[in-house]
């Protein structure tokens, strides 16, 4: 692999990897459509506009939404490339932060979408002897298939280890990695009830070998 940069100019090795589920690029377009959509309703010439100035309400935008959503039904998996020229367009934004963990949120709720009501319930609901494994397969199920990532129990911690992450010299000052983060931080939330920090332990950015996140996995 060669040398390339962060678009805050420091060193990081090209990143790869294998194709991606297409919530993922689906979640990131959502993110920036929700944020550049107005609060109030304007008049039409005004939308024409905003369309115009704005990435998330332009046509081409609207397009690539229909045609992820049209690849998750059919399971359909995006090209990392594809992904990647994405996440770097969006890490251009001046909201780049905002949009990724946006999307991170958007991404772990879509992927926790294909679980069953049941086995969700069962993961918070049960006490903890039996929810909390539970929780654990249903969290490195996610991992595996719809992070390219690993997740391992360490005592009292969970860590999240991703070996090519799409985002990561997306933006400048790391903002990238807040796509893995929030979603992390979410999944964590809806499927094992826990809501405290998670720590960005390692990252491709700093000259590491992976991305890893950890989190208290206690409630």
């Amino acid at each position: 692999m060669h040398s390339g940069s962060t678009p805050s100019g420091s060193p990081t090795r090209a990143v790869s990897g294998g194709a991606l589920d297409a919530r993922l690029p689906l979640a990131l377009l959502e993110a920036v459509k929700a944020i550049d959509t107005p609060e109030a309703e304007l008049d039409a010439e005004l939308v024409h506009e905003l369309r115009n100035k704005r990435l998330g309400l332009s046509e081409t935008v609207l397009q690539q939404i229909r045609r992820y959503q049209d690849a998750v039904k059919r399971q359909q998996r995006i090209a990392f490339d594809e992904v990647l020229a994405l996440a770097r367009l969006i890490g251009r934004r001046p909201d780049a932060d905002l949009a990724f963990r946006e999307a991170g949120r958007r991404w772990a709720r879509a992927a926790i979408a294909t679980i069953g009501s049941a086995g969700r319930s069962a993961a918070t609901a049960l006490p903890s002897l039996i929810g909390r494994p539970i929780a654990l397969r249903h969290l490195r199920h996610i991992a595996k298939k719809f992070m390219n990532a690993t997740l391992v129990r360490q005592g009292s911690s969970l860590v999240l280890e991703v070996a090519a992450s799409v985002s990561v010299d997306a933006a400048a000052r790391g903002a990238g990695c807040g796509l893995y983060e929030a979603a992390f931080r979410e999944a964590l939330h809806v499927l094992a009830d826990t809501d405290g920090a998670v720590e960005h332990v390692m990252c491709r950015a700093r000259g590491d070998a992976h991305c890893q996140w950890r989190a208290d996995w206690r409630r």
